[in-house]
């Protein structure tokens, strides 16, 4: 926990909220491909639950987390960015997202208009307000599934299951996994399997009272230790660009661009809502070193938990802008404050953006060359345009008319295929955030970024939490 020093009211947050409860669904133990599964009643209800604490927090005027100049009234789009991942567990995060925003933006009366004949006109179910909310394709976005269809994570959970350390909690823990068989419903009670367990004997517990009659007391709590330290393995690493840290190195980039709309005065956007899965949560608790300073948080996080990156400005100086890590983990009555990046409480943006950049996987293009990927579709269209690119130099006529029409045919078709890939949205021009770094051009294609190594920030052996 963190004593911060700072006491003035955030000017934006960023909110990274995971989804509510679910029915079951399956994911390969090693490549993380999901089947599809649907949000339940309860899991609504927890996002809106959750939605309406976010708005006592940051859209009350009284509250002393208000965010400065947010509406509180009607939703005002232009403050607000909503995001949400479609892949994974098909549509039970953008649902929640929806439940979540209904909790932060209720139904009210005032949401009418008046008609030329003097009619006032109330949005349905008595005044309903609409939020749009940005679907992200984890086959053309991969911000917030960094791990999906990457080689290079695949072959380092592989390496995992290989270790001698996952060999010996398997040891460990067989005796207790072969009492689980009977309560599985003919499902693997290999290690390796354990994300499943956990998941199945979790949804029984919370929906079938049949199940949770006959569950030994202890057995899942015991189930949900082995899932954290499973889980937390699978998606982290000893070094911050390490690939076990993929699903945090892929969604940062996007995190910074919002910390630069929220300090740019002249963009009225000052809250930004990004709904995932619990993947993202353990990278980044990793290598922000949340984790590492406080081990209970080195696990799964519950439904409808959220982290709030609070933006504050002391003085009003954009180059003194301090961020500050909040948490929420399901259930639990408020925030709770945090230390991390091996400092105490807040943390300027510059040194927070100084410390993770030359870490994160900044584009598409930087992700296909990560993850070793040709074959998705945006990878595909990226290898293409680099083929026609080096086609052009190809020709047969004379060395004199090829260096004119190679050069000449060059310059056409990476434009063609430049045009392409920013029509596609594969590939961005943009000035890079909080530029402050010798080897950072002021404008520049996202084709690559500076590759570096930081301090190593190693994950705990064993973690004790359950529920």
């Amino acid at each position: 926990m963190s004593s911060s020093t700072n006491n003035s009211s955030p000017i934006g947050v960023v909110l990274l909220a995971r989804h509510g409860d679910r029915m079951g669904f399956y994911q390969d133990p090693d490549t993380y491909t999901a089947t599809a599964t649907q949000i339940t009643p309860l899991g609504n209800q927890q996002e809106y639950q959750l939605g309406t604490y976010l708005r006592s927090v940051y859209l009350n005027e009284s509250s002393p987390s208000y965010i400065q100049g947010l509406s509180t009234g009607l939703f005002n789009q232009s403050q607000v960015f909503v995001q949400a991942d479609l892949g994974g567990e098909a549509g039970v995060i953008y649902d929640s997202c929806v439940s979540l925003t209904q909790g932060l933006w209720p139904a009210t009366t005032s949401n009418n208009i008046t008609l030329a004949n003097g009619t006032t006109i109330t949005a349905p179910l008595n005044g309903y307000q609409y939020v749009p909310i940005d679907g992200i394709n984890p086959n053309n976005n991969m911000t917030l599934e960094g791990f999906q269809n990457c080689s290079t994570f695949n072959a380092h959970t592989t390496a995992f299951y290989d270790s001698p350390e996952f060999q010996e909690m398997q040891s460990q823990s067989m005796a207790f996994l072969n009492l689980l068989s009977p309560y599985l419903g003919g499902r693997s009670t290999s290690l390796e399997n354990m994300w499943n367990i956990y998941d199945y004997m979790n949804v029984n517990y919370i929906h079938n009272a049949t199940f949770a009659a006959a569950l030994p007391p202890t057995f899942l709590a015991q189930a949900r230790a082995l899932a954290n330290w499973h889980e937390y393995n699978v998606f982290s690493d000893v070094s911050l660009d390490g690939i076990g840290n993929i699903a945090g190195r892929a969604i940062i980039p996007t995190i910074f661009e919002e910390f630069e709309a929220i300090l740019d005065p002249t963009n009225p956007t000052k809250l930004f809502v990004t709904a995932i899965s619990y993947k993202p949560f353990l990278s980044l608790f990793n290598m922000t070193g949340v984790a590492a300073a406080n081990p209970q948080l080195a696990g799964i996080v519950d439904y409808a938990s959220v982290v709030a990156l609070e933006l504050r400005q002391p003085n009003g100086d954009p180059s003194e802008a301090t961020v500050r890590f909040n948490f929420k983990n399901g259930s639990d009555p408020q925030f709770t404050t945090y230390n991390w990046m091996n400092t105490t409480g807040d943390i300027k943006v510059t040194s927070l953006y100084n410390a993770l950049w030359s870490s994160t996987v900044n584009g598409t293009a930087d992700w296909c060359s990560v993850c070793q990927n040709t074959e998705v579709s945006s990878c595909a269209a990226l290898t293409l345009a680099a083929q026609q690119a080096h086609a052009a130099a190809l020709s047969p006529i004379s060395p004199v008319g090829a260096g004119f029409l190679g050069a000449g045919m060059t310059i056409v078709l990476f434009g063609v295929a430049l045009s392409s890939l920013l029509f596609f949205g594969l590939l961005r021009f943009k000035r890079p955030v909080f530029t402050r770094r010798k080897d950072r051009e002021d404008d520049q294609v996202e084709l690559s970024k500076t590759q570096g190594y930081a301090d190593s920030v190693h994950p705990p052996s064993t973690v004790s939490r359950g529920q």
